[in-house]
């Protein structure tokens, strides 16, 4: 079975493997070989070499056979083609190199082509959008040759688009699948399709990526709109505005949307900090918590190490990331009981996690609502420091000025109430479940089974497995 491999940014990679080989050659005038018109080239193909620069690269011509042995294309070992997307002055942007060096580096025997249809894609962007069609059918067609000509399977094809690069992959996909090729469509049969999707920042009015799902796997870094570290006021594009600039709006837009790019090439350099990332409903459901299962396929690895798994619907999946490379961050699923007497109270909480690696560093609780009478709550927490298996961790209630001085000022005004120590919390137990281990453990009180706790207070809870034995040891030596 071929499959084509793709992936857009929206990373988009189509693979051609699995998809069903049609038997015979079906592919007519408009792909084959025997084409009247005079071939008129819409995109060059430069075969990227380690440590060499792209202007000086070796062209990859369509139907010139001498071409592919100058270029030292080897037809057994898998093709790598990467497609840039829209472009404002006509250079090739400094992520094609970057990308194509790391897959050098992940894979020393792969031929990597670099689709520069720079020519098409410096025009008034509806022109560019127009010209997508034209450069996908030039990849269809140069799959389609190298196929004919060299046996080089369909199958060993990876397209990896960038924006509108993204758009070209699909069409290539397409036009192979038309053509007899490979049956069925992009996300059926004929391909294994996922895209990273960033900046669809709709409530902005603008958004230069593409917010509904496209593939088997849609991944949605941050929620799928704003990056950590691009820098933008995300409820003020005024504010913003004033503050860096027309120049510097652009380069922000530019950071959020090609973020993309640099989460698969990170996935590529640092092998050993793989993404997870998990299906859910919405980016809202996901901040709850609600979402970390990696049972029957509901999570899959970002980039290039991608578990290829043919869905019949396409999955949603979100995850976390910190500004910089290596991206990965830890997931955790919080379930935290807790108890007041007062009508409405918005604690600010903050936890530190103890594993038996490291410690975390001090993380926010950001509780969805005000907490009232008896209830569980659920809540994400993200961090940095693989804290590996988690032993213990502090509770801290931080206390807010303000709330504080309002309960001096009370307390003052009617001292009647100077017993009362002022809103209060009580926590039963904690469950964490960790996304990346799928391991869940539950935290108790060091010795009782709830515990009691007021602003400016800090409580540490241990997992009650670790209790039990502890208190088991100490009864048996009473």
């Amino acid at each position: 079975m071929h499959m084509l491999n793709v992936l857009s940014f929206l990373l988009i990679t189509l693979c051609l493997c699995d998809g069903r080989r049609a038997k015979g050659n079906r592919a007519d005038n408009e792909f084959g070989l025997k084409i009247k018109k005079p071939y008129e080239p819409k995109a060059v193909f430069k075969m990227f070499t380690h440590g060499k620069n792209l202007k000086d690269a070796c062209n990859v011509e369509l139907f010139q056979a001498n071409t592919l042995q100058a270029c030292s294309f080897n037809s057994s070992h898998p093709l790598v083609i990467i497609i840039h997307g829209w472009s404002m002055d006509g250079i090739m942007e400094s992520w094609v190199p970057r990308l194509a060096t790391a897959l050098k580096s992940t894979q020393i025997d792969i031929n990597i082509l670099v689709t520069d249809w720079l020519a098409l894609a410096q025009q008034h962007y509806p022109i560019a959008v127009q010209n997508t069609r034209a450069v996908g059918q030039e990849i269809a067609r140069l799959l389609i040759w190298l196929e004919d000509f060299t046996k080089f399977p369909v199958s060993k094809a990876h397209l990896i688009g960038y924006s509108l690069g993204a758009h070209i992959a699909g069409f290539a996909g397409r036009n192979l699948a038309t053509s007899g090729r490979i049956l069925g469509r992009i996300t059926d049969d004929a391909g294994f399709v996922d895209a990273i999707h960033t900046f669809t920042m709709q409530h902005l009015g603008l958004s230069v990526g593409i917010q509904q799902p496209v593939g088997h796997y849609d991944f949605y870094p941050n929620g799928g709109s704003f990056q950590p570290g691009c820098h933008l006021h995300i409820n003020n594009l005024y504010a913003h505005l004033s503050q860096y600039g027309l120049m510097g709006f652009e380069q922000t837009m530019k950071c959020a949307h090609e973020r993309a790019v640099h989460l698969f090439i990170d996935s590529l350099l640092n092998r050993d900090k793989q993404i997870v990332a998990y299906k859910c409903r919405d980016n809202a459901a996901f901040n709850k918590g609600v979402c970390l299962d990696c049972r029957k396929n509901r999570c899959n690895t970002l980039g290039y190490d991608i578990k290829k798994v043919h869905t019949s619907t396409s999955k949603k999946l979100y995850f976390k990331t910190r500004s910089l490379m290596p991206y990965k961050i830890y997931h955790y699923q919080f379930r935290i009981q807790l108890f007041t007497q007062f009508k409405m109270i918005a604690p600010s909480f903050a936890i530190k996690l103890s594993g038996t690696l490291k410690e975390s560093e001090t993380l926010p609780i950001n509780l969805v609502k005000e907490v009232s009478g008896n209830k569980t709550y659920s809540f994400l927490m993200t961090t940095d420091t693989d804290v590996g298996d988690l032993l213990r961790m502090h509770v801290t209630w931080d206390a807010e000025p303000l709330w504080t001085n309002m309960w001096s000022k009370v307390k003052t005004i009617f001292p009647w109430g100077s017993n009362d120590d002022g809103p209060q919390l009580i926590i039963g137990g904690i469950q964490v479940k960790a996304g990346e281990t799928q391991q869940r453990t539950t935290f108790c009180a060091q010795t009782e089974d709830w515990v009691l706790i007021r602003p400016s207070e800090e409580r540490m809870f241990v997992r009650c497995d670790k209790r039990q034995e502890k208190q088991k040891r100490v009864n048996s030596s009473g």
